[in-house]
Parts: C-alpha cells; structure tokens; sequence
C-alpha cells in the first residue's frame, strides 16, 4: 500500500489491535501492551430501541435474569456473526475500552484490526466479520484463520517445512489443521465445541433426573467436573435448577463418571475430526507430527482428560498450549506487532481470499 497521510494521522492516535472474536469470549491483543481485554461475548440490549446496556462480563451477569425489555443475546453461533449489527456495537466498544487507559486521546481511535475467523466459514461470513471491524471503526481489517493465530500463538513453527498440528477447541467451533511453510495444509472445522458439550450436560440432568438447568450451570458442571477420559480421582458436583415434575427447585449430586457419559457424544465428534484430519495427512507430515506431537488450544483443551483421550486414539504425543485460551488473541497479536514480517503478510493477503475448509 502507498503512503496515505490521513491513515497515517489516524495511526498515530491508535494501537494496533488483535482480536480473537469467539463465540463465548472475544479477546483483544493491544500493540505494545500485549492482552488487555477478556471478556464473554455478550451483550444486553433493550428488545424495542436496540439501545445496549451492557457489554462482555456486566451482560453475561445479567443472561436469564433480565426484565422482559432487556434481552442479553451471544452474537455469535458457531463462530460466526448472527447479529451484524450487535457484533458491530460489540466490536466498538472492545476498540474504545482497549484504548481508555491510552494517553492519546486527542480523536477516536482509528487502529488496524486483525480477527480471528474459524477456517470453515464462507466468504460471505469472512466479508461480514471484517466489515463489522470496519463499521466499529477501524482503518484496516483483516481477518486470520483461526488454527493458523492459535499455532503462531502456541509458538508452533508455521513458516518451517516441517508438520505442525493444531486442534482449537473453542466455543462454537473445533478446529484441526496441519500446518507446514506459513500455510494449512489440512484443515477441517465442526461445529460441535464447548457450546455441545454444555447442551450435552443440559440434556443429561433433564434426561436422567428429570432437572431443567441453564446455561451457566452445565458450564460450571463441565469446568469442575467434565471429563473425557477416566480421572486418578473422580470429581463430584451438585447440579441446581428446577424439578421438571413439581416445579419447584431442585439440587442433585452427580459424579465427573456421569458427566462423562452425558457428554459423550460430542466427544466423540471432535476425536473423530481429529483422527479424519490425520488420515488425509501426507505421510511426510504425519511423521512430523508424530515427532512433536498434537497440539490443543482453545477454551476446551482444558476439559479434564481431553488430551489423554486424543492421545489414546491418535496413538500420538499430544500437548496443551501454554495459556490456551489466550492462543487466537496472542497469535493475532504477534502478527499485529510484526505487520511488516513477510511470512505474516504473505497469510493474511492467502486468508483474505482463501478457499473454505472441508466440513
């Protein structure tokens, strides 16, 4: 690009920024300043006047407590934009918030912007996510395919001629590549992620106690005691909600076993994508990842025993990222701090008009 004086001018009073907008939490990367913002992707707005009441943390407080005017509404489902207009808002005041405790605050600031995007998503649903980060006024955007930010996040080598494998378990969207020479090789993208598992719990307590729960409290089931392979200790946990029978309020003491079993299913979807990913692997890049291992980031790389059971079917050393679910945001991150780095613009310009994953 040439030199243009106004980008210049506005660059001056603005921080680069990264962005990994997930499904359940949006994290922003500030040039020089590293990750300053993560919070759930949620936002309250009033049903009639669309005005917003709250944003991130503050609206995810309010999910399933609000008066019938104000509805609290995640944007995003399956890692894509369902509400352009609340994403943008969303969006807006990331940008405003990442630069409140800046010193330059002569002008609105103007920042370049690079988003996370899941590597299954059309076109269409990539033009969306950058014209959102345009209309919440940014300067520039560009979007990044998700495994690619999470393996430069991981500290993977993306730009060597060697396999690395990525699996970014996230809120909405699971995600496997190979990555080899700054590039996916293989890449596959489900929609079965944290969110199932969470619906998965849901489902169990209605089917085996008769007990309605809500969202919040299969997410605290699947944090305390969701598992995917057999623990040295099981876990118990006390589910409350409201008895399908009586109506009235209701606890249960369940165990990390029968979570297990509850949540089976999308278990299995997410170890089968895996091992269907190796499989179209070539073989030269299998014995790579075989050398150094799988590696798992995202949000549900933390779910107890989910490496040990990828590692048990995949016959494979697995590993989980340092800070997983910082690992979108902080490869966002690396390349807004190096936007002159040839490897990094050579994946952004691929990912502005890439090709879309096999589902």
């Amino acid at each position: 690009m040439g030199f243009n004086p106004i980008n210049s001018l506005f660059g001056a009073f603005s921080r680069d920024l990264g962005i990994d907008l997930g499904t359940a939490n949006t994290l922003v990367y500030v040039r020089g300043k590293g990750i300053v913002i993560s919070e759930p992707s949620v936002v309250a707005i009033d049903r009639k006047t669309k005005k917003v009441h709250a944003v991130g943390a503050e609206a995810k407080a309010m999910v399933g407590k609000t008066p019938a005017n104000i509805i609290a509404v995640r944007p995003l489902k399956d890692g894509v934009i369902a509400d352009f207009e609340v994403v943008e808002k969303m969006l807006a005041y990331f940008i405003k918030k990442a630069h409140a405790y800046s010193s330059m605050r002569l002008m609105d600031p103007r920042p370049r912007v690079v988003v996370g995007v899941p590597s299954g998503v059309t076109e269409v649903e990539k033009r969306a996510a950058r014209d959102a980060t345009l209309n919440a006024k940014a300067r520039e955007a560009y979007v990044v395919e998700e495994p690619m930010a999470a393996a430069i996040g991981a500290g993977l080598p993306v730009e060597e001629p060697m396999g690395s494998m990525i699996v970014d378990i996230g809120g909405g969207t699971t995600e496997v590549a190979v990555i080899s020479l700054g590039g996916i090789v293989i890449n596959h993208s489900i929609r079965t992620a944290g969110d199932e598992i969470d619906e998965a719990i849901i489902q169990f307590a209605r089917r085996e106690y008769n007990l309605l729960i809500g969202e919040r409290m299969a997410e605290k089931a699947k944090i305390a005691a969701g598992s995917a392979y057999p623990l040295d200790e099981e876990i118990k946990v006390v589910l409350r909600g409201r008895d399908l029978l009586t109506g009235l309020p209701k606890a249960v003491e369940v165990s990390s076993v029968e979570i297990r079993e509850g949540i089976v299913g999308p278990i299995n979807a997410i170890v089968a994508e895996v091992r269907a990913a190796l499989e179209e692997t070539p073989p030269e890049l299998v014995a790579d990842v075989m050398e150094h291992g799988i590696t798992l980031a995202g949000g549900g790389s933390l779910l107890h025993g989910l490496d040990k059971r990828i590692a048990a079917e995949t016959r494979m050393p697995v590993h989980i990222a340092e800070d997983p679910l910082s690992c979108v945001a902080r490869g966002a991150g690396k390349m807004v701090e190096n936007f002159e780095n040839r490897v990094y613009q050579d994946i952004l310009t691929r990912t502005q008009s890439s090709r879309r994953a096999k589902l």
